[in-house]
């Protein structure tokens, strides 16, 4: 579904964001993406729905390429690729179900966008898609009235009204509490075993990377210097790719409040 061939990107300070980076990410995976900050996990999330543009190589999406795509086919590209981020990026003051249609308004011109003209079965998905993730009662309360994991489940509800095949997540939990962020990972989970989703998430901690991933992959500098499963990324792996057993410290550390 998704390749990388000899990508890298350079940012104007000269600083390496991604280094030749070979990657083939398949249909209806569960990828946790780990490492230091500034490692380039944030790099290589976004250079696939090109909200970075790479300086070298070809990332394809299902055979397109999205590095060669103009604005007409990027657009159509970016209607199968839903976006989690950190800061939840809905319209604080507007309703869920305003903040959840708006996954359609790729589907529409935008003139229609602009007024809102949502057909009854955008409705009818998003209904559908609140209650996927536990919040159809939220329907009609402002966005702003939620707490933060209710936020970025919302989040997750558009990318389900969007009918994304793939989700990229970045960060979706760094803001939210430990329990929080197990609920949050566990309805990607859902989603990604019920209905066949790939899931794509930038993620710092590896207890949770290892506890729901089918696949990890972790950067250094650029580079990926690891790429296997939860099992095999075993305590020298993580040496490797921290200079420490980050595992250990996240065991011993105590949940926040």
């Amino acid at each position: 579904m998704i390749s990388f061939e000899h990508v890298s990107k350079t940012y104007p300070n000269g600083v390496k964001g991604l280094a030749d980076i070979n990657l083939t990410i398949g249909d209806g995976e569960f990828v946790s993406i780990i490492g230091l900050s500034g490692a380039g996990k944030s790099t290589l999330l976004r250079s696939i729905n090109r909200l970075i543009d790479i300086t070298e190589g070809e990332i394809l999406v299902n055979g397109v390429s999205v590095t060669k795509a103009g604005k007409k086919q990027l657009r159509e590209i970016r209607r199968h690729i839903g976006m989690i981020s950190q800061s939840f990026n809905l319209v604080k003051r507007s309703t869920v179900q305003k903040n959840v249609l708006s996954g359609r308004l790729g589907y529409y011109s935008t003139w229609k966008s602009l007024l809102g003209l949502f057909t009854k079965e955008d409705y009818e998905r998003t209904r559908e898609a609140l209650e996927n993730v536990g919040l159809l009662d939220k329907l009609h309360s402002r966005s702003d009235e939620l707490s933060g994991g209710q936020q970025q489940r919302v989040s997750i509800a558009r990318t389900l009204v969007q009918q994304a095949d793939l989700i990229l997540a970045d960060e979706p939990v760094a803001s939210l509490d430990p329990i929080t962020s197990r609920k949050i990972l566990s309805d990607l989970q859902k989603i990604n075993q019920t209905m066949g989703k790939t899931v794509l998430v930038n993620i710092h901690s590896v207890e949770l990377a290892k506890a729901f991933s089918t696949r990890i992959i972790a950067m250094k500098s650029g580079a990926i210097v690891f790429d296997g499963t939860p099992e095999e990324l075993t305590g020298e792996a993580l040496k490797a790719i921290y200079g420490k057993n980050i595992l250990e410290e996240e065991e011993e550390a105590p949940d926040e409040a």
